[in-house]
């Protein structure tokens, strides 16, 4: 709010008095920014809880990762292994065609 606005609506301080216009748009200001700081707070509080809520998931999955039966290890194995001999069959044709 420009002061011409603050005098207009406070008539006593017509008097000339700046420093007092000044001292009420500091104390808008302080107002303004007290609130903008509760919203910060309350913003990082939500994510702090976020947060905590991840890592306990984070913790749950590489429990479940590290307790994997061997079926898992099993089935990454015999990936590993196909994926290989494909890889070398495919190599070795296409070696022979060219």
């Amino acid at each position: 709010m420009r002061r011409v606005d603050l005098l207009e609506k406070l008539p006593h301080l017509k008097d000339g008095s700046a420093d007092m216009v000044d001292e009420i748009q500091t104390a808008r200001e302080l107002a303004t920014h007290t609130s903008d700081i509760k919203h910060l707070q309350d913003n990082m509080d939500a994510m702090k809880e976020d947060i905590s809520a991840i890592r306990i998931s984070l913790e749950d999955i590489s429990k479940k990762l590290a307790s994997a039966e061997g079926g898992w290890k099993m089935l990454i194995a015999i990936g590993s292994f196909a994926g290989g001999f494909v890889g070398a069959v495919l190599g070795f044709i296409g070696g022979k065609a060219n």
